[in-house]
């Protein structure tokens, strides 16, 4: 999730990608269609001001040129109105579309990819956000852009083919003058948005790790930190100012530069002043209609160039969108697997982390028969959660084969919809003790909680609470003892009734009688089950059927 670069196959990408994000179902063209007949609007409205005072001081040949007038000037304040808000829908709609994708995509993230909590949200929230200008200002200001001038400078041409000559050769030098300022414009835009989306990663990190950081007196070195990320944010922010106000400066020049030699043509060729022979002779009607046309021509530019940094935050955050979903393996009709308690063979699994030079695991090759209860022993680093987490779906597997009920582990996708998981850090969520239970399964009726509940031994802590099972709880368990936790980690995987139970060091940092308990309730709730135990404890792998030391099987 790099910055953009200039590379011309990476741009048509980007541009082929950008297309199927605004695929907004005609929005953007009704917004630029609305925009045109404001130019249309405006040419209505010198054309009634030019005619109501041309026929002064005649009220009766001046009222229906006033009507025009009146009306196309109403017309203007709708269809502006009316492109505004036609935008800001199709853009709302592309916005939430491509939302879904980013989550759908973060929730189905490659094994073992390097995206952070905070990255994934700040590509959900405010790079997907980055999208709304685009669709709702700059396309259609865009598209406007490539019609309107040349519908004002054909009606200028009508009462004035001189003037609209004056028009157009303003026009050329100012397209260079903006090609170059936008290339400019672009490279700033990219290095504030990549910084914003520092920021904000590392802002939700450090949020989400608070306790970490208080717990070692790092808040003052983080706050250092995300200061100077900001400060950093701040000085590119003032980079990409300084361009717009360059651009902008340079559009203001010409459109005055324009306006002023259009007047003064029309008011030496009223004179008989002009120094140079010309082609017509202006009256007061045409020469009116001419000067009131002549902001109008860059007024389609100037509504580009407001929207043109939209553009250049739009790009940036489709190569890192793009790139994110690049990360996404490519979907396959998983295969079905055996509902009844599976037998799994690990055939030579390697499996090696993006980015890491060495290998988590190395030809591992393993054979577990179905309804057996294995433990793995072995040091820390030695590849335990590896090797669950592969199961899982969750790391990657670079060589080898995971065969679970004889099919292939890369054809059913993983094993999360057979297995019930217990980890090292139990997750729990803000609400009550029930509604982390039933994340196991929603539908759970009474008894089959009770029947978890007991089997996790959790009847004891639920009577200590005036509100048992409702009992509320925060995300990070606040109140309850890791036993505790444990327990309702355990109770939960119970309640899914799954035919293969995976355990990474669910007795771990336990005192001896909590230890005790917790294997005694996991060697009742392995029967007719495959479970697989990830531990450092002899007590716990004791229970098992066989132990295998990965020191020794690999």
């Amino acid at each position: 999730m790099n910055a953009i670069t200039s590379n011309p196959g990476l741009a048509r990408a980007r541009t082929r990608w950008l297309k199927g994000v605004v695929a907004d179902g005609g929005r953007t063209r009704e917004s630029t269609s609305l925009l045109v007949l404001d130019t249309a609007a405006a040419i209505g409205f010198a054309a009634g001001l030019a005619g109501a005072v041309g026929a002064v001081p005649s009220i009766g040949a001046m009222l229906p040129w006033a009507g025009l007038m009146a009306l196309s000037g109403g017309a203007r304040g709708l269809f502006a109105m009316l492109a505004t808000r036609v935008g800001a829908a199709g853009a709302e709609q592309g916005k939430l579309r491509l939302r879904r994708r980013i989550v759908e995509t973060a929730l189905h993230r490659a094994p073992g990819s390097a995206a952070t909590t905070g990255t994934l949200m700040s590509a959900a929230v405010d790079e997907v956000d980055a999208i709304d200008g685009y669709v709702a200002r700059f396309l259609p200001a865009r598209q406007a852009a490539a019609v309107a001038p040349f519908l004002i400078l054909a009606a200028t041409a009508l009462a004035s083919p001189v003037a609209a000559g004056i028009l157009f050769a303003t026009l050329v030098p100012f397209i260079l003058v903006m090609a170059l300022a936008g290339g400019a414009a672009a490279d700033v835009s990219r290095q504030q948005f990549v910084a914003l989306s520092r920021l904000s990663g590392r802002f939700a990190d450090r949020v989400r790790a608070l306790p970490i950081v208080l717990a070692f007196g790092a808040e003052r070195r983080e706050s250092d930190a995300l200061g100077q990320a900001a400060d950093e944010l701040a000085r590119r922010t003032m980079r990409v100012l300084r361009v717009a106000f360059v651009s902008s400066g340079a559009l203001e020049f010409f459109a005055a530069l324009s306006v002023a030699l259009v007047a003064v043509y029309c008011g030496f060729n009223l004179l008989h002043l002009l120094p140079f022979p010309v082609p017509e002779q202006l009256d007061l009607g045409r020469a009116l209609f001419v000067l009131a046309l002549a902001p109008e021509f860059y007024a389609p530019m100037r509504r580009l160039a407001a929207a043109y940094h939209d553009k250049q935050a739009a790009e940036t955050a489709a190569d890192r969108l793009a790139a994110l979903e690049g990360e996404r393996p490519a979907p396959a009709a998983p295969a079905p697997l055996p509902p009844a308690a599976p037998g799994i063979v690990f055939d030579a699994v390697t499996i090696r982390y993006p980015g890491e030079d060495t290998t988590a695991v190395s030809r591992f090759s393993l054979d577990i028969a179905p309804g057996e209860t294995l433990a793995l022993l072995g040091p820390s680093g030695s590849g335990k959660s590896s090797l669950l987490h592969l199961l899982l779906g969750l790391a990657p597997l670079s060589d080898g084969a995971v065969r679970v009920g004889g099919i292939d582990l890369a054809r059913s996708g993983g094993v999360a919809a057979l297995a019930a998981w217990v980890g090292q850090n139990p997750l729990l969520i803000a609400g009550s003790i029930r509604d982390n239970l039933l994340l196991a399964r929603p539908e759970a009726c009474a008894p089959d909680i009770s029947a978890a509940i007991h089997a996790a031994g959790l009847g004891p802590m639920l009577v200590k609470r005036p509100q048992g099972l409702d009992s509320p709880i925060d995300a990070r368990g606040g109140g309850l003892s890791g036993g505790e936790r444990r327990r309702i980690a355990l109770a939960r995987a119970l309640l899914k009734a799954a035919p293969l139970l995976l355990l990474d060091e669910p007795t771990a940092h336990l005192d001896a009688r909590a230890e005790a308990d917790l294997i005694a309730t996991i060697d009742r709730a392995r029967a007719g089950r495959t479970v697989i135990i990830a531990t450092h404890s002899e007590r716990l792998a004791a229970i098992a059927d066989r132990v295998v030391r990965l020191g020794d099987a690999a």
